[in-house]
């Protein structure tokens, strides 16, 4: 994509995470969308870069938890001080990566990690995840690249960045998943659907997964769908304005089933559907089927 969104001018979206994490390449897919892109910016120099005229086009600021001037309180006193000053809407994203993923990546490079130059890449890796564990909790994004490629951290950054968000808006991010493989990382919600009528069992549709009509039918013929889902969209309907008026810029909920394939995909599915109805912008992620099948035409960001 090209050329920036005059909706989302006075945007501001600081990256950060432990190196390893990917933040170099969100931020330059961040740049292709028609972001003003600056990295390894010392906090001390934020302020004077929106000192001056207004924003002409939102901006992403990488920070580096290398930087000698940096401090989780510090970072997040100058990220007030330039909402405040600057008339800015700020994003802290946060790339979470489990620690073996990055020592994998390190040992891959063959780069010593700069906080253990040393000793081991693991050291330096641990004593990262430590400092940065405050930032982490206070983040509005948190996006777990352990288990996705750049093309797929390029992707989810156009989900939530893209020409389809909208600047202020609190954007839901809907994901199914296996709970074979474990629960999503940086997930504020899960619900399991194991409960449902399970479509593996029947011949003609377990080769099909949640995104087939024929699926979707089977599903949600089961008794107990329409209560569920009715609850569960009075939950959300309740949450989702409590949490925009906090100021939160992403919501994520993850819907889990035995094999990631049918119940759960199905739900996120349907659910991404009524919620974009209904005004919200959401994001939908299929965590195992992307394992075995290429996405869906029409999975990710739905405008309101």
């Amino acid at each position: 994509m090209s050329g920036s969104d005059p909706g989302r001018k006075n945007e501001i979206v600081v990256v950060t995470g432990p190196a390893g994490s990917g933040r170099s390449t969100a931020i330059g897919a961040l740049e292709d969308l028609g972001f003003e892109a600056i990295d390894n910016m010392p906090i001390s120099l934020m302020p004077r870069l929106f000192a001056g005229p207004p924003l002409g086009r939102p901006v992403v600021v990488g920070i580096d938890p290398r930087n000698r001037d940096f401090a989780v309180d510090r970072l997040m006193d100058t990220i007030e001080r330039v909402e405040r000053e600057a008339d800015v809407k700020s994003v802290l994203t946060y790339l979470e990566c489990d620690a073996s993923t990055l020592i994998r990546r390190y040992n891959e490079t063959r780069r010593r990690h700069p906080l253990s130059p040393s000793e081991s890449p693991r050291v330096g890796i641990e004593r990262e995840i430590g400092l940065l564990a405050p930032l982490k909790s206070r983040a509005d994004v948190l996006i777990d690249t352990s288990g996705l490629t750049p093309h797929d951290l390029r992707a989810e950054m156009g989900r939530l960045f893209g020409s389809g968000a909208k600047t202020g808006e609190l954007v839901v991010g809907l994901e199914s998943f296996s709970y074979k493989r474990g629960t999503p990382r940086g997930i504020d919600m899960v619900i399991d659907v194991r409960f449902l009528r399970n479509p593996h069992w029947d011949p003609e549709l377990r080769p099909q997964d949640g995104r087939c009509e024929a699926v979707q039918n089977f599903v949600k013929a089961d008794p107990s769908f329409n209560p569920f889902y009715e609850k569960l969209l009075d939950l959300l309907r309740f949450l989702l304005p409590a949490y925009r008026m906090e100021g939160k810029s992403y919501f994520s909920l993850g819907l889990g089933c035995t094999g990631g394939r049918h119940r759960s995909v199905t739900l996120v599915e349907t659910l991404a559907k009524t919620l974009a109805r209904e005004g919200w912008q959401v994001s939908t992620r299929h965590r195992d089927l992307e394992r075995v099948t290429p996405a869906a035409p029409g999975i990710g960001v739905n405008p309101a």
